[in-house]
């Protein structure tokens, strides 16, 4: 007897073969051909990897935390690299994000934060959630003084199709508590991630 997860296997890879099989038609394709006979099968199993972030709790990732070593001043882990889903188009969008905050009596595993980065970047996403995402995130796990995330990113449904603008970035950014409030924090913040010729 198969397990759920070997189930939902056969399921996704049955769904995958409809669809290269639409598509081809669509096209003017042949699915039958030699380089799209295994397409389906490594579809589902890009699926698995892409959508892998629905899998895990948020919440549950920032939860290595020390007293020990804590300090008052800010925290910042710079450069992060993503890959994501445009939901709106499934075309890739990718970049860096830029995370900020400031304890409040604890610190967390700075590993923790590029994981968090992961686990919202594998969704079908919009660069404006992504980024809020993991701002609200930090705020609800780890209670800090403040927060402030930037995320830079390429839009391949920019590049490849509509304008077709190759070199646009497009930058979000969310601010949290200290960050909010303070000016001269989110001046410090945005020199200390300032990328540098």
């Amino acid at each position: 007897m198969k397990n759920p997860k070997q189930i939902l296997q056969d399921n996704h890879t049955h769904c995958t073969n409809a669809y290269i099989e639409s598509l081809c038609a669509l096209i003017g394709e042949n699915p039958k051909r030699e380089g799209l006979l295994k397409t389906s099968q490594r579809l589902a199993n890009l699926h698995e990897f892409l959508y892998s972030g629905y899998a895990y709790n948020p919440n549950e990732i920032l939860n290595s935390m020390f007293s020990d070593g804590a300090c008052k001043e800010m925290v910042v882990i710079k450069d992060i690299e993503f890959y994501s889903m445009c939901e709106h188009h499934l075309l890739p969008f990718f970049g860096k994000i830029s995370i900020g905050y400031i304890p409040n009596k604890q610190v967390a595993g700075i590993s923790n934060f590029a994981n968090l980065v992961e686990v919202f970047a594998r969704r079908l996403q919009i660069q404006e959630n992504l980024t809020t995402q993991i701002a609200d995130t930090i705020m609800e796990s780890l209670n800090p003084k403040g927060t402030m995330v930037v995320c830079e990113a390429l839009h391949l449904c920019m590049a490849m199709r509509g304008t077709q603008k190759q070199n646009a970035k497009i930058i979000t950014s969310a601010v949290r508590g200290l960050f909010q409030k303070d000016s001269r924090t989110r001046t410090e913040f945005m020199q200390l991630t300032a990328t540098k010729s």
